[in-house]
């Protein structure tokens, strides 16, 4: 009787050149991933939608729609009608390797992004690392400073108002309220929400949460506090 096979997680690899997903796939396979070969944005979609994979890894050149498409439709906000699972890990390998590319990518929803060539065992190391962060065990109601937030129905309510907040927003929002009175320093936000491995010279950090902090407070602006030099904390001490 042969051993059984016992998978580590569901993989949907979106690549239209023939050779390079086959060559992918049999390493994945031989890696304990299970693996569902998705040649089109189409068919990506369908097998995120039907085969319930914990993890997407997308080209962004495919012959029917730009990868980017698909991100933003995964990462449609309405979560009452969507038809994905929010916790569907997303990394981007592609051969657009510009600052810009990769911060379009990680602004869209994608939890990383690797540039071809790559080694495949870095490959192996991100899918890890964002399957771990994705599936991270935590509560799914949390209250911080009167702000509501349900990890599960991804909604956002400060008292009785009702808060809309994009893919990336609510992220950086849930990440702030594991710990609302910790100072997070810009390095460990823009890892664990973007996925970025350095500062750099992005502001994408700084927009995001002066949005976050316009929509949970209109008024006064007391949530999502600044430590000049430092980072970010939800609320005061």
């Amino acid at each position: 009787m042969l051993p059984e096979r016992n998978e580590i997680a569901q993989l949907v690899v979106c690549e239209d050149d023939k050779a390079t997903l086959e060559l992918l796939s049999d390493h994945l396979l031989a890696d304990r991933y299970g693996v569902m070969a998705a040649p089109t944005a189409a068919d990506a979609l369908r097998l995120c939608q039907y085969g319930t994979p914990d993890l997407l890894l997308l080209d962004l050149s495919l012959p029917d729609a730009s990868g980017l498409d698909v991100l933003r439709e995964l990462r449609e906000p309405d979560r009452a009608v969507s038809r994905f699972d929010p916790r569907l890990g997303v990394i981007i390998f592609s051969g657009r390797g510009t600052e810009r590319d990769r911060v379009r990518g990680l602004e869209q929803g994608a939890d990383d992004y690797i540039v071809k060539p790559y080694h495949y065992a870095e490959l192996l190391a991100r899918i890890g690392a964002v399957l771990r962060r994705r599936h991270k065990p935590g509560p799914s109601l949390i209250l911080a400073g009167g702000i509501s937030i349900d990890r599960e129905q991804r909604t956002v309510s400060v008292g009785d108002r009702a808060v809309q907040l994009s893919n990336k927003e609510f992220s950086l929002l849930a990440t702030l309220a594991g710990e609302p009175t910790r100072v997070f320093t810009k390095e460990e936000l823009l890892r664990d929400v973007w996925g970025y491995r350095s500062l750099g010279h992005t502001r994408t950090l700084e927009a995001h949460a002066s949005r976050l902090r316009r929509k949970l407070d209109p008024e006064g602006g007391r949530f999502v506090v600044n430590c000049w030099g430092v980072g970010y904390r939800l609320v005061g001490p």
